[in-house]
């Protein structure tokens, strides 16, 4: 589903695959290749969602924002795994977010990060970049190595790219 509200309209960039029983709806933009999975929400009702180029939100994940107080903003080549919650937050480019972890409002995670499966991000929290944040709630658990960075980050990414290919 698609559906304007409050006079937005979500835009939805080129060469994207959205699920059929996915939600989009309001103040949402996103840019090229993004995969939007199975009963994926983006409610971007109370304030805008921005999401780059290369992102994917993957079955049951839900990406929403605080009334007035905090959009959403993800960068490029991101992976939002499966019942993940992002909420009120920005993160940046080269990122994974793994299933079932929830990132709360005004936290930033940077370029080239990996949130573990089940982490809580509390209220604020800043991940810095090149770090893997796991836990409830997350602290760093190491830095990510080069390997971590191309086997996971960018091979996840491209997988959706490919994936997605497979419903168009």
């Amino acid at each position: 589903m698609i559906k304007s509200v409050r006079g937005h309209t979500p835009k939805i960039g080129e060469d994207c695959f959205i699920a059929e029983n996915a939600t989009i709806v309001g103040e949402v933009s996103m840019g090229a290749q993004c995969s939007i999975w199975f009963n994926a929400v983006l409610r971007g009702d109370v304030h805008f969602i921005k999401m780059g180029d290369k992102v994917n939100v993957q079955d049951g994940a839900v990406v929403h924002c605080t009334y007035k107080k905090a959009p959403t903003t993800i960068g490029n080549n991101v992976s939002i795994g499966h019942n993940a919650i992002v909420h009120g937050c920005t993160i940046k480019d080269n990122v994974l977010v793994g299933m079932g972890s929830i990132i709360m409002d005004d936290c930033v995670v940077e370029s080239n990060c990996i949130i573990a499966a089940g982490a809580v991000l509390t209220k604020g929290t800043h991940v810095p970049s090149g770090t893997i944040y796991a836990g409830m709630p997350a602290k760093k658990i190491k830095d990510i190595s080069p390997e971590l960075s191309t086997g996971e980050i960018n091979r996840i990414a491209e997988a959706y790219i490919t994936y997605s290919g497979w419903f168009k």
